[in-house]
């Protein structure tokens, strides 16, 4: 695999990993804060992938180098964000109180009634959909780790060209 085709791989993947996840946003499967956050790797990478793209297009093989670079770290972290989302789905270890804790018992009427209003009703240690045995979570972290491996196998290349 030649780095453009690297580079061009990992502005697909992580575009179409987006639209997916938009996609079943659109048939009301509502995202919990750990997905989220966990797009936060894809909304950065999409960027940096098309420049490195054009970088390697250009013959600019420093730039491209360190834009392949930025994607392997990027994508990495993103991986082991989804690796704890799925351990939080799980139960292998707790989530952020704000998406898998439970209302606190309220004093007063007026307290439950705040607590009502701030807690927010998707959980992140509850999977809402199955794909292919998979959640998305899942997903989430199988896609990242094969781009950070493509990112870093485009960083290696010796011969950056068009």
């Amino acid at each position: 695999m030649s780095a453009r085709s690297a580079a061009l791989l990992i502005l697909v993947a992580a575009s179409a990993t987006i639209a997916g996840a938009w996609g079943y946003e659109s048939l009301g499967y509502i995202p919990c804060d750990l997905c989220l956050t966990g797009r936060i790797p894809y909304y950065a990478g999409i960027p940096i992938a098309a420049a490195t793209t054009l970088a390697v297009h250009r013959g600019r093989a420093e730039l491209a180098r360190a834009g392949f670079f930025a994607l392997a770290l990027l994508f990495a972290a993103g991986a082991a964000l989804a690796l704890y989302h799925s351990g939080v789905e799980l139960k292998l270890f707790p989530g952020p109180s704000d998406c898998t804790g439970t209302l606190a018992k309220a004093a007063s009427t007026e307290e439950f009634l705040q607590q009502l209003q701030t807690v927010k009703p998707v959980r992140c240690d509850e999977p809402a959909l199955f794909v292919l045995g998979l959640t998305l979570a899942n997903w989430n972290a199988a896609i990242s780790l094969a781009l950070a491996a493509v990112a870093g196998f485009g960083a290696r290349r010796r011969a950056i060209r068009a």
